[in-house]
């Protein structure tokens, strides 16, 4: 689904078995941000086909963190000339205890390869520019991605729209969780594209959001 010029959104919607949100932004670099599940693979370049948008165009992949709805999909690009990136205390995080998740499922760690590690910074790919944020507490390693030329900011885990990412997981952090609320709040932020759930759309929107997170979680983290 065309968001706006040159991003797309593919929203997880079934209500019997979890994956995640997949957003892509196309440009000069193309960019994937979490495949989700392997098994629901085929039915994200369906939809990208429908999108005018090839699975082979993809030039990078990002993930926000190593759960295994949004990690899983990655063994299918691993033979494939795509770069994938994350962040390093993620991946050592999956190698650990992040893989008791998988075993939870009675599944096998994924193979993939991690062609370079995302740190808090800058990151140029073309001719637009993104903001990383290590926003740990759902999994040590999270990741937010702002595009500050657009106001979007992908949250990964970290919030919903009227939610926030569990840290009951192994590698999970209350403070930390609240403490990366809080910064991710201050951007100015006017799309917001978390891993579940629906969009928040509008600047007034994303503040409420915040706001009710605050409200209604906080006090029990």
């Amino acid at each position: 689904m065309k968001l706006e010029r040159d991003l797309y959104a593919y929203l997880w919607q079934s209500a019997y078995e979890n994956n995640c949100n997949t957003y892509l932004i196309r440009g000069e670099v193309t960019v994937l941000i979490d495949p989700g599940h392997s098994r629901h693979i085929p039915n994200l370049f369906r939809q990208m086909e429908e999108d005018g948008i090839s699975g082979e165009g993809i030039d990078l992949i990002i993930v926000t963190h190593s759960h295994p709805d949004h990690v899983e999909g990655l063994e299918a690009f691993k033979d494939r000339r795509i770069k994938i990136a994350m962040n390093q205390e993620e991946a050592r995080y999956l190698k650990e205890n992040g893989k008791l998740l998988f075993e939870m499922m009675g599944k096998p760690v994924p193979e993939f390869r991690v062609d370079f590690y995302l740190k808090e910074g800058e990151l140029d790919l073309g001719k637009s520019t993104f903001h990383i944020y290590q926003t740990p507490g759902h999994s040590p390693g999270s990741l937010s991605i702002y595009w500050p030329e657009r106001k979007v900011l992908f949250t990964g885990d970290l919030v919903f729209n009227g939610g926030i990412g569990r840290t009951d997981f192994q590698g999970g952090n209350s403070k930390a969780i609240k403490d990366s609320i809080e910064r991710m709040s201050r951007l100015d932020t006017e799309l917001l594209l978390p891993g579940h759930g629906e969009m928040v759309v509008g600047k007034e929107r994303v503040l409420q959001n915040f706001e009710l997170i605050r409200q209604s979680f906080f006090a029990y983290l």
